[in-house]
């Protein structure tokens, strides 16, 4: 049902893929977006390897949340791990693509403690996260993507 990588020189092996999903800031969150038109957005996540998740928020209403309303296949892509090797100037580049079905959280205390996991990912104190959930929590949800595919790449930009 997903493609493989074209060209499997670029393949990385799936630990490697994990590893740069869990260490990146930021992906890019691809959805069916209206009439017919992809929408990509930025956003800050924290993924879970034993869960095979990955979890984000967002406002209750806007252009995301009805794409997925509509439709709950996605797209979420991150890259990093940039390095320049001694042989070559040109640095190398790793990306991982994940497809996945995503869904808004609806058990409050599991939603709750997500956002919590993923607000330590981001805040310098347990304290200023706890703060934070107190005052803006109730304004935002956590949405889950359920992995279904995960593949990564090492590619030089040359």
């Amino acid at each position: 049902m997903f493609r493989e990588i074209r060209k499997k020189k670029n393949e990385i092996n799936i630990a490697m893929a994990k590893l740069l999903l869990e260490s990146s800031r930021r992906g890019v969150l691809a959805v069916n977006g209206d009439d017919g038109y992809p929408y990509a957005i930025p956003i800050n996540y924290v993924y879970d390897d034993e869960a095979q998740r990955i979890y984000f928020h967002g406002a209750k209403i806007g252009h995301k949340v009805d794409a997925l309303r509509a439709c709950d296949k996605v797209c979420f892509t991150v890259f990093g791990h940039e390095t320049v090797r001694t042989e070559s100037w040109a640095p190398f580049m790793q990306s991982v693509v994940v497809f996945g079905r995503c869904h808004l959280m609806e058990a409050v205390p599991e939603a709750t403690r997500r956002l919590k996991q993923l607000a330590m990912k981001y805040y310098p104190s347990e304290q200023l996260v706890d703060e934070e959930i107190t005052q803006s929590g109730k304004a935002v949800q956590v949405f889950e993507i359920e992995i279904e595919h995960m593949s990564g790449k090492e590619v030089q930009e040359r």
